[in-house]
């Protein structure tokens, strides 16, 4: 018993303090890595990749520790490849969302603080970790999507590029000019200095899109800066009702001709 102990006390003595030593190092390269990679400018990237090499760096210093206590590594090597066959078939889901995150890092669809639409659900980038992609929506809830799903599905990224067209639509009574009602629109729209002028793809536009039951429809396109969408879509549509209040122009609303119901209905 003597001589084992002779033998093995150095041996789990000697590994223990390439344990923790070899636990700070690998502190000290994932802080490093993770703050030469913030120079970047790429939080996503830099969280995913400190991540990464923080687990590939302990998996070999526990290979390493068990080698030095008389661990034989190639059995080890063996077992560790065993048990991880094992563990990948019962969480077949997790791996997919772990390739998922891995997909969405290497083609980069979308980063933090983007505004996009996934799986049903309309929100701002908040983080992406290795399995989940984490939204913050509008109204502030928190929405975890694993990543597998995400990065199979439709994305929808509102912010990729720096300007949106904004798109309404506005009815008028057949009583009504046309022309005064297109005219006052555009004039609404030039005042307004966050709508964007320039190439003949970015002026605005003003035409008679429909001629519906019981309203002509006006389509009006203008162009904003992304972050400024919002803001237009509302206040355009309050000031052109201002507008038609004020101009005496009238927007109709659904009517029943109650007459010809009953007409109809006395003939049956």
């Amino acid at each position: 018993m003597r001589i084992y102990a002779e033998a093995y006390v150095p041996r789990v003595l000697l590994a223990l303090i390439v344990l923790f030593v070899g636990l700070w190092l690998i502190r000290k390269i994932v802080a490093l890595t993770r703050h030469q990679l913030h120079k970047t400018e790429d939080v996503t990237l830099s969280s995913f990749l400190s991540s990464l090499l923080s687990m590939l760096l302990k998996v070999l210093l526990v290979i390493s520790v068990a080698s030095m206590v008389g661990v034989e590594t190639t059995s080890f090597i063996a077992v560790l490849g065993a048990a991880s066959l094992a563990v990948g078939l019962a969480l077949q889901g997790s791996l997919s969302n772990f390739a998922g995150g891995v997909l969405l890092i290497l083609f980069r669809p979308f980063k933090k603080d983007d505004l996009i639409e996934v799986q049903g659900f309309l929100g701002t980038v908040h983080e992406i970790t290795v399995f989940n992609t984490v939204l913050k929506t509008l109204d502030n809830k928190t929405i975890i999507i694993p990543n597998g799903p995400l990065a199979g599905g439709n994305i929808v990224n509102y912010s990729t590029e720096p300007e949106r067209r904004v798109d309404l639509f506005f009815d008028i009574s057949y009583e009504e000019d046309m022309e005064k009602a297109k005219t006052l629109i555009s004039s609404i729209i030039q005042q307004d200095e966050r709508i964007l002028t320039g190439p003949a793809d970015r002026e605005h536009f003003v035409r008679v899109g429909e001629l519906a039951e019981s309203s002509v429809k006006i389509t009006v396109r203008a162009w904003c800066k992304s972050s400024d969408y919002w803001g237009v879509y509302f206040d355009l549509t309050e000031n052109v009702k201002k507008g038609f209040d004020k101009a005496g122009i009238t927007i109709p609303f659904p009517q029943l001709d109650l007459r010809a119901q009953v007409r109809s209905l006395s003939k049956s």
